[in-house]
C-alpha cells in the first residue's frame, strides 16, 4: 500500500510516538524524575553511559548456581533488583535484544509464555545484555532499532511487551555474571533462586512452529519441585556484544570511509529507469536532494546509515541531487564528506518540473524527497520534506522483500 506523507503528517506521527514515550515515563517512580520522601528533591533522569570493558572469559551461570542481584533500569523507568520478584516461586530471566532477528523471532512466545502463566507464580523479565558500543550498523539489517536504552523503549511499546524489559548495556555487570552466550538465551530459577534451567525455548526459530516447550517443561517441573530432563540445552542466535568488541567497529568503519564516492549524470529518462526498477531485484530507496536544501543535508547521513544496514540484504539507497549541473564539484565535495559511497546521481535533464513530474502525484516538488520503489516500480513509502526515519525503517523491514527474521 502505497504510504504518503507531509511534513505536517510526520511532526503529528514524531509527537504521537514522543507523547506515548513520555506518558510511559510519567508513570514510573524511580530512573525517571521522583520526588524522594525525605527531601522532597527531584532525582535525575536515568541516562545510559555504556562504557568500554577490558575483554574478559565468560562462563555461563551453572546449574545449582545462586542467582547473581542486579539493579538495572526497566523500559518503563523503574529499576529493578531480585527482590522485587522475591514473591515468585519460579523466575524466569531471559536475556534478549532489539536487534537480533533470532531474539525477534522469540518475542510473541515470551509473551505467550508469561500470559499462560499467570496466576502460577511465574514472574519472567527480559535483560538486554548487549553494549550499543558492541554493535555495527551492518549487524541491523533485520530491525529498525539499535540496543540503547532508548531503542529498547521503542521496541518495548511497538510489541507492547507483558514484562520487565531491563537495561544493562553501561557496563553489563549483571550479564556477566550470568553469561549468556546469545539472544535469546533462558535461565529459571526456583524459589530459593537456584538455577534449574539455561538454554533456549524451544528448537525451532520460525515463528509459529513452537512454542516454547524446552522453557515451558522446565518451568513447570521447577514448579512441580521435579528434575528437569534436559537441564541445560544449547542456545541458537546473535552471539552477546560485549563492550570490549570495538575494533570491529573501528575496522569496517574504515573500510566503508575507503570506498569511492562519485557522481553520475542522470537525465528524464534515467531517472524513469530508476522508478521502474525492473533490473535491480532490490528494494530501492531513493532520496532527492540538493546542496542548497538545508533539512537535505541534515538528514543525509542518515541515509548512509540505513544503506549499511539493509545493504547486505535485497535493498540498496540511491540518492538524486537536483543542484544544478555547474554545481558538481560542491555536490561531489558534500557527499565525500558524507561519505555516500552509493550510487550517486545530478540531474542534468534541465527541466526540474519535468522531473518533478516522473515521481507520480506523491511529489509535489518540495525537496528533500523521498520513496521507496519495489521492483516492477510499485512505491510502498515517500514523503516531502525531512523523514522520519524510525518509520522509514520499519517499511523497509516489515517489506516482504526484507523481513525481521530469517
Amino acid at each position: 500500500m502505497k504510504i504518503l506523507k507531509n511534513s505536517f503528517a510526520a511532526v503529528i506521527v514524531f509527537a504521537t510516538i514522543f507523547s506515548a514515550c513520555q506518558s510511559n515515563k510519567n508513570e514510573s517512580q524511580s530512573a525517571e524524575a521522583t520526588e524522594t520522601e525525605a527531601s522532597g528533591e527531584m532525582k535525575p533522569a536515568f541516562v545510559a553511559n555504556p562504557q568500554f570493558i577490558a575483554k574478559r572469559e565468560v562462563t555461563t551461570l551453572e546449574i545449582g548456581a545462586k542467582a547473581p542481584d542486579f539493579n538495572l533500569p526497566g523500559v518503563d523507568g523503574k529499576f529493578y533488583t531480585l527482590d522485587d520478584f522475591s514473591e515468585a516461586s519460579v523466575l524466569v530471566i531471559i536475556f534478549t535484544c532489539n536487534h537480533c532477528p533470532t531474539a525477534q523471532a522469540y518475542e510473541d512466545r515470551i509473551k505467550a509464555v508469561v500470559n499462560d502463566y499467570k496466576g502460577k507464580s511465574v514472574k519472567l523479565i527480559a535483560i538486554s545484555p548487549n553494549s550499543p558500543m558492541g554493535l555495527l550498523y551492518e549487524e541491523l539489517g533485520y530491525t529498525d532499532l539499535n540496543d540503547d536504552y532508548t531503542a529498547m523503549q521503542l521496541r518495548a511499546d511497538y510489541m507492547d511487551y507483558n514484562f520487565p524489559y531491563l537495561y544493562d548495556g553501561d557496563t553489563e555487570e549483571a550479564s556477566l555474571q550470568y553469561g549468556p552466550v546469545a539472544t535469546p538465551h533462558a535461565f529459571v530459577f526456583d524459589s530459593n533462586r537456584v538455577l534449574t534451567y539455561n538454554g533456549r525455548l524451544d528448537k525451532v526459530e520460525k515463528p509459529g512452529t513452537t512454542n516454547s516447550e524446552d522453557l515451558r517443561a522446565a518451568i513447570d517441573a521447577t514448579l512441580e519441585g521435579k528434575p528437569i530432563a534436559e537441564p541445560v540445552t544449547k542456545v541458537f542466535g546473535c552471539s552477546t556484544k560485549w563492550g570490549w568488541k570495538t575494533d570491529m567497529r573501528e575496522r569496517v568503519d574504515k573500510d566503508w570511509n575507503s570506498r569511492e564516492v562519485k557522481v553520475e549524470d542522470i537525465d528524464l529518462a534515467g531517472i524513469k529507469t530508476l522508478l521502474k526498477n525492473d533490473n535491480s531485484k532490490k528494494l530501492r530507496l531513493i532520496n532527492v536532494w540538493a546542496t542548497w536544501c538545508g533539512p537535505c543535508m541534515l538528514e543525509y547521513p542518515e541515509f548512509i546509515a540505513i544503506q549499511r544496514m539493509y545493504g547486505a540484504r535485497d535493498f540498496e539507497f540511491v540518492s538524486i541531487s537536483a543542484d544544478k549541473p555547474e554545481k558538481r564539484d560542491k555536490v561531489l565535495e558534500f557527499l565525500d564528506k558524507k561519505e555516500s559511497g552509493v550510487p550517486n546521481y545530478l540531474f542534468t535533464g534541465g527541466d526540474n518540473y519535468a522531473m518533478v513530474d516522473a515521481f507520480g502525484d506523491g511529489w509535489d516538488g518540495a525537496l528533500p524527497y523521498t520513496a521507496l520503489v519495489e521492483p516492477g516500480g510499485k512505491v510502498v513509502y515517500e514523503h516531502q520534506g525531512e523523514v522520519d526515519f524510525l518509520e522509514l525503517k520499519r517499511a523497509i523491514v516489515e517489506h516482504e522483500m526484507i523481513g525481521r527474521v530469517y
